[in-house]
């Protein structure tokens, strides 16, 4: 079955957006990707209204529960309240996020309410609660859709709303997108509210398959990056206020390097961090379990209605998974609620083209169609 790229995909012809094509000078994946952090758009305030939302301790017990900090932007007009967007970052990422910043200034002046969440650990809201997060920590996830939809609730009581509610709708970019999809597995199961987790979810460059991710990113080519994050992901750790186990911090630190840490790989500092803090046996573990490719392809009951954005050449996240994601939708047709968008360009959480960010337009477009 050949895979729909570019002009073939049926979501952008049915939004009526051009293909994607990559903009000069950010030419490749590697450009696409690095982008945002050479350039700075128009992009919404990092700040907005402060919200504390209380979240469990970690399964591997102790005493870290605490408050995750989230931040509420309204559009200027209630009566245009189209929805409101929780918005997940990726890996060392963190509300203050160029590329999520600019996303979110789009939906906001397209009509949406937008609550940009830091994971535990982030380093807005650091001192608020101990531990760092993993692509599933679905016990943090829960609280903050139960608050998202009270939010939901509540300015549609508030506001002189046209419709019956206000929907929810999630967006993830990177593991952000693989976070909310788990906790949307684990809350169809154990349903907590009439109506389901979220009514829209758009994952953007998203790990489904850890395993596959885990071995990209230690590509000679992806040096580079795997250090950078893996800097990112030290520093939240031993930043942590509430402090960290001995035999973690050896393995952060290296005594012959302030700035050096024993740990060289993301799986690696999954293997002494992410897993055993979540309750997981060992990194293997880990990432069967919080990769949602298996589940996908089942074509769960409940799942909201999700839209996946994926290159072909992200260096970061490589493409098989939602290329094999997107066979299945098209095997079971008019039956599935997944779209699966593939680009042959735009990097990770890229896709810069003419006119600005292809990414951007093309989630605000899917998302106004509800």
């Amino acid at each position: 079955m050949a895979v729909e790229v570019d002009g073939s995909c049926q979501v952008i012809n049915d939004l009526g957006i051009d293909p994607f094509r990559q903009r000069f000078p950010w030419i490749g994946g590697d450009l696409q990707t690095l982008r945002d952090s050479f350039v700075t758009d128009e992009l919404l305030s990092q700040n907005g209204e402060v919200l504390k939302i209380k979240i469990p301790p970690l399964p591997n017990g102790g005493d870290t529960s605490g408050y995750l900090m989230a931040l509420l932007n309204r559009p200027s007009e209630s009566s245009e309240m189209r929805g409101v967007v929780l918005m997940l970052h990726g890996l060392g990422g963190s509300s203050r996020r160029r590329g999520l910043r600019r996303m979110a200034l789009k939906l906001l002046n397209a009509g949406f309410v937008i609550l940009r969440l830091n994971l535990r650990g982030a380093i807005p809201g650091r001192d608020l609660v101990a531990g760092t997060y993993a692509a599933k920590c679905n016990s943090d996830l829960i609280p903050v859709i139960v608050k998202a939809r009270e939010i939901c609730d509540l300015l549609w009581k508030q506001n002189d709303i046209t419709t019956s509610y206000i929907p929810l709708f999630g967006v993830g970019i990177s593991l952000g997108g693989t976070i909310l999809l788990n906790a949307c597995f684990e809350l169809i199961n154990h349903p907590f509210i009439p109506q389901p987790p979220l009514d829209g979810l758009v994952c953007i460059s998203s790990p489904l398959d850890l395993v596959a991710c885990s071995a990209a990113i230690e590509q000679p080519r992806n040096k580079f990056y795997q250090k950078w994050l893996l800097q990112r992901l030290v520093k939240q750790t031993l930043a942590d206020p509430f402090g960290v186990k001995p035999f973690e911090r050896e393995a952060l630190t290296d005594e012959r390097s302030i700035s050096a840490s024993k740990i060289t790989s993301i799986r690696d500092f999954d293997s002494v961090i992410t897993a055993p803090r979540w309750g997981f046996n060992n990194v293997d573990e880990y990432y069967k379990n919080a990769s949602p490719l298996s589940t996908l392809c089942q074509n769960p009951a409940g799942i909201p209605e999700t839209l996946f954005i994926q290159s072909l050449d992200d260096p970061w996240v490589p493409p098989d998974a939602a290329i094999e994601l997107f066979k299945k939708t098209q095997k079971l047709g008019c039956n599935s609620k997944i779209e699966v968008c593939i680009t042959s360009n735009g990097g990770h959480n890229g896709f810069h083209g003419i006119g600005g960010c292809w990414g951007d337009e093309l989630v605000k477009r899917w998302l106004l169609k509800f």
